[in-house]
């Protein structure tokens, strides 16, 4: 069945130019992009999604989903992406393929907090050469307070290290744990 029918309507000169720009940046004529919106309407979407708008040939079936939330819920996913130092669309996407993957993600905060750990163990690594460079050359040495004191800095680190990925893996799952390092 052909599209034979016509619909017109006038707009200001800057909604005009506004429309035409949108259009411009979709890659889309002015038709196409006013065809696609009426579409939408019509059919009750209401809202259209931006992939929608996307030139056919850059369109990606599937790649943007809509979900309606319980405003409770909209709340408690702010809280939880801000807790992790996300944005709350990377946040559901990252929740999403943890879930659908079993996997255990670990945002840039988390990251950070480990690569500073691994950094501490490679200080203490360098001091304990340079501990017992000192020993080998008779200067003196660390006492066994002082092994006793660096390996228990080392086991709290380790710990400590373990508890957060365990916080971080059981916080995918739940999403109720607080993982701040």
């Amino acid at each position: 069945m052909g599209t034979t029918q016509f619909i017109a309507a006038r707009f200001s000169p800057e909604t005009k130019a506004r429309f035409r720009n949108l259009a411009e940046r979709r890659q889309m004529s002015e038709s196409a992009l006013l065809k696609v919106l009426v579409d939408s309407a019509v059919r009750g979407v209401g809202e259209v999604d931006a992939d929608v708008l996307e030139p056919p040939g850059r369109r990606l079936r599937g790649a943007r989903t809509s979900v309606r939330l319980h405003p409770d819920d909209k709340l408690l996913l702010r809280e939880r992406a801000a807790s992790r130092q996300m944005a709350v669309a990377t946040y559901i996407s990252v929740l999403v393929r943890a879930h659908l993957r079993n996997l255990a993600p670990l945002p840039k905060a988390e990251l950070m907090a480990l690569k500073q750990s691994v950094a501490e163990v490679s200080a203490i690594g360098r001091n304990l050469n340079q501990l017992t460079r000192l020993a080998h050359q008779g200067a003196g040495g660390p006492t066994r307070g002082d092994l006793l004191a660096i390996l228990k800095v080392c086991e709290a680190l380790r710990d400590h290290t373990k508890d957060l990925m365990k916080a971080n893996a059981r916080s995918w799952t739940r999403g109720d744990e607080n993982v701040s390092p």
